[in-house]
């Protein structure tokens, strides 16, 4: 049943032990496109820990209001918080990381500028972009019936990146000459003596840092690999930039044994 209904995002303040509200355009798109009518019954979350199925006591194209029918116990997020950290991408690419990174079990995104990127950043212009950005994390999760939307952080500077490993417990950092390396670290072999020399703690940070169409500079690997970020390669294939965070995150989600790997 719950797999098959549909499921929406509420903030806090929607959520209370008296029941829920739906607004704006969750409102009409329940409403209009859902046909959604007194009686109708649905799952809603507030995106942090609590999930509830719902059944609809009024309904408009304005608001929708629903009384709390059974609270759910949310089991659809991943052991690990992996973090995708992009480099700008020209285009809509970046929709496609976040769309189908939030799809497969992204903790957050992080766009950051680098050395070889193509596009041109303007700030002005970013602002406008991480509005539809979280819109299609927010529209992603409800799909892939995730527990909480991902954070989508604002734009970096290279500076603040290398500044923010030191946060996380493992940073991955994908470098195509790795790949070709003949004894280059792939991201099981990182994982694997990352496990072995560490004990184990419970949803371990990981940042999966990821380079633009261009790619990174020597000095850009160097300064990350000496803030204690570990160069891996993704295979012998050159990627797209839109392709390698979402290969390295399904790489990353097996090796914790989401995917049923070690």
């Amino acid at each position: 049943m719950e797999t098959s209904m549909q499921r929406y995002f509420v903030a806090a303040e929607q959520f209370s032990d008296n029941g829920i509200r739906l607004v704006g355009e969750d409102a009409h798109h329940a409403f209009r496109v859902m046909r959604t009518k007194p009686g109708d019954k649905f799952i809603v979350s507030d995106g942090q820990s609590r999930t509830a199925l719902v059944a609809v006591i009024e309904a408009s194209s304005t608001l929708v209001t629903a009384e709390i029918m059974e609270m759910l116990h949310a089991d659809s997020e991943p052991g690990w918080a992996i973090t995708i950290a992009q480099s700008l991408p020209k285009g809509d690419k970046m929709e496609l990381v976040i769309q189908k990174g939030t799809e497969i079990g992204a903790y957050a995104f992080v766009p950051f500028q680098s050395e070889r990127m193509v596009v041109q950043y303007d700030a002005k212009k970013e602002a406008k972009r991480i509005d539809r950005w979280s819109k299609i994390a927010k529209e992603a999760a409800e799909q892939a019936h995730r527990s909480r939307i991902p954070t989508l952080e604002a734009v970096h500077s290279w500076r603040e990146l290398i500044q923010s490993i030191a946060a996380y417990d493992l940073v991955l950092f994908c470098y195509e000459r790795e790949g070709h390396a003949a004894h280059g670290r792939g991201v099981r072999t990182a994982v694997q003596e990352w496990i072995n020399s560490t004990d184990l703690i419970r949803a371990p940070k990981v940042l999966l840092i990821v380079g633009s169409e261009g790619g990174f500079t020597d000095r850009e690997a160097a300064e990350a690999e000496a803030a204690g970020a570990v160069l891996v390669g993704l295979g012998r294939r050159i990627l797209r930039t839109e392709t390698a965070g979402i290969v390295g995150l399904t790489c990353l989600l097996y090796e914790s044994g989401e995917m049923g790997g070690a």
